[in-house]
């Protein structure tokens, strides 16, 4: 197999397998929803993903691919969103000079998942999670994890972290004391000078051992998030809370919503690459 043609399969192995931690997710968030049998929200409905597909147009107006939105609004998840896109195409040329081996060679490839739930009761963290593949005249892996929760518990936090350290030691103990400081000082919001929540992982550009070794981490921080988050969900759910904490909650929203604005990467690359 030539290099085109084993970059051409390691584009789809990495698109396939976005598709497929997708529906193992979504399908364990369902099972929560049915499982909210008490509770504050234990009348409303168990929620149930509703998948949207979208198409990219880049900045001439060509087609270049597109992705799925799965959105879900229930009685424990008040909106979450678990959604992958494989889009490919040039980057306008401004936006080119800001991504490593594209201000050259402007094509580029990029494919991931990204997850964001917000719950609703205010004693369950919200969290967030990605994983990405993305290839210009070069190729590389990034992603992560963190939990944002209105009110941090030391045993949430401990478990979400020693969950990710799992995942990370099966291949090198040195990477989650490295994307554990790389979590907290990406989300991070300097102008207030406080983090976004209590952390997790996050890497990026990763590409150093080659294809393989790289897809293999990728899979296991993916296959990580659940083993991390679910268990923080049962023990929280059926919590009762006060209207005091729900208003909280709210204003510590509107804190996740400003670090998206003001400083994430991938924000940014979904805004000026022509994607959803």
């Amino acid at each position: 197999m030539n290099s085109e043609n084993a970059m051409e399969n390691q584009k789809l192995r990495a698109a396939q397998w976005f598709e497929s931690l997708r529906d193992s997710i979504c399908a364990a968030f369902e099972a929560i929803e049915d499982e909210q049998t008490t509770g504050p929200f234990a009348d409303l409905p168990p929620g149930r993903f509703a998948r949207k597909a979208w198409e990219r147009t880049d900045h001439s107006g060509a087609h270049g691919g597109g992705g799925v939105m799965s959105i879900m609004h229930g009685r424990c998840f008040e909106k979450v969103g678990v959604n992958i896109s494989t889009v490919h195409g040039e980057f306008a040329p401004e936006f080119a000079k800001q991504i490593e081996g594209a201000a050259d060679d402007p094509r580029f490839f990029a494919t991931g998942i990204s997850l964001v739930a917000h719950m609703r009761s205010p004693l369950v963290p919200a969290v967030h999670m990605n994983t990405r593949f993305l290839a210009t005249t070069k190729w590389w892996f990034g992603g992560g994890g963190d939990l944002n929760p209105p009110f941090p518990v030391e045993a949430d936090t401990r478990d979400f972290h020693a969950a990710y350290q799992a995942a990370c030691d099966r291949h090198d103990p040195s990477y989650f004391p490295k994307f554990k400081a790389w979590c907290d000082e990406y989300f991070f919001i300097k102008h207030r000078n406080e983090t976004r929540g209590v952390g997790g992982l996050f890497f990026d550009d990763l590409h150093e051992g080659g294809f393989e070794r790289c897809f293999e981490l990728l899979r296991s921080v993916g296959d990580g998030f659940l083993d991390a988050y679910l268990p923080i969900v049962e023990r929280r759910k059926a919590t009762p809370f006060a209207e005091r904490e729900r208003e909280f909650q709210l204003y510590r929203r509107g804190r996740y919503v400003e670090f998206n604005l003001v400083y994430d990467r991938g924000t940014l690359f979904g805004l000026q690459s022509g994607g959803r």
